[in-house]
């Protein structure tokens, strides 16, 4: 067996895009610029409101007479009413082929694939590992040990990577929020989008208060419990593994916290927080995780 692990991601979908105007609606509507996943590669995008918080994240692949988009499948059925909206007359169909489809997550080392299946590198850190998309019903051949969504999030969580649905909600976070600025899931240059001007505001005046970052207690954290510097509120936990979690915190309430001595707690436990190694923004009293 390779040092590789791989698991299965049953909660995710696929939606597929076709039609002479595939390429042109979507270019206009999402974070990011879909010329990137050309040549086997991938991007990780959003569809924004236009108020510029995310409604739906996703892989996008260019399959040349096709767009493949893995996504949340739960989250499928809205999504593709949201497409049809954008649709107007564009010559485009959307389809929810999902059962087409198995999706798997490879990391910790290179996965020696063989079959008829599509795998492309995380396009948001190099770290994250290999997505996988394979017939219905079968394992991708990878050599890679077999592990558990919960090994897939640890690993995760230990990059510091959020998670859409465990880390943010939907229609209800900016996507320098969720760090897709630092991710590669914005591009900045590559012009309108729907949202793009509250983004690119925000982008351009560094107004980002709130951001996902690691979190670690001395004992395992709590999904879901609030982070309060003495009487005020500063952040929340999302997913967590052990002593490790990820959180979404106001980082200029937590830094004049801890300027003035006042610790981070989690419940009744001490938290620290962390600047991710990818990370460009400051994190208050933070090392790297």
């Amino acid at each position: 067996m390779s040092a590789c692990k791989m698991t299965e991601m049953a909660g995710r979908g696929v939606v597929k895009a076709q039609g002479p105007d595939t390429h042109r609606l979507l270019q206009d509507i999402v974070t990011n610029d879909i010329s990137r996943a050309q040549d086997g590669g991938a991007v990780h995008a959003a569809l924004l409101t236009p108020q510029g918080k995310i409604l739906f994240d996703f892989f996008l692949l260019d399959r040349g007479e096709s767009i493949l988009m893995e996504t949340d499948r739960q989250a499928i059925p809205e999504f593709l009413k949201r497409l049809t909206f954008y649709k107007l007359r564009a010559d485009v169909t959307f389809e929810d082929v999902s059962d087409d489809y198995s999706v798997w997550v490879s990391w910790d080392g290179n996965p020696q694939l063989s079959g008829d299946v599509i795998a492309y590198a995380d396009p948001r850190l190099k770290g994250l590992g290999c997505r996988i998309l394979a017939p219905a019903g079968t394992t991708p051949q990878t050599g890679c040990s077999p592990a558990e969504p919960d090994d897939y999030h640890e690993h995760r969580i230990a990059l510091g990577i959020p998670e859409s649905g465990l880390d943010y909600a939907p229609g209800d976070t900016f996507p320098h929020e969720a760090d897709y600025d630092q991710l590669g899931s914005v591009d900045f240059k590559k012009g309108c989008y729907v949202g793009q001007e509250v983004v690119g505001r925000m982008q351009h005046r560094g107004t980002a208060k709130k951001r996902i970052v690691p979190v670690s207690g001395d004992k395992p954290l709590t999904a879901g419990v609030e982070i309060r510097a003495g009487d005020s509120s500063v952040g929340m936990l999302g997913s967590v593994s052990g002593k490790r979690g990820l959180a979404m915190v106001r980082l200029d309430r937590a830094a004049k916290a801890l300027a003035n001595g006042t610790g981070l707690m989690a419940g009744d436990m001490a938290v620290t927080l962390h600047r991710p190694e990818w990370a460009d923004f400051d994190v208050p009293a933070a090392g790297t995780s």
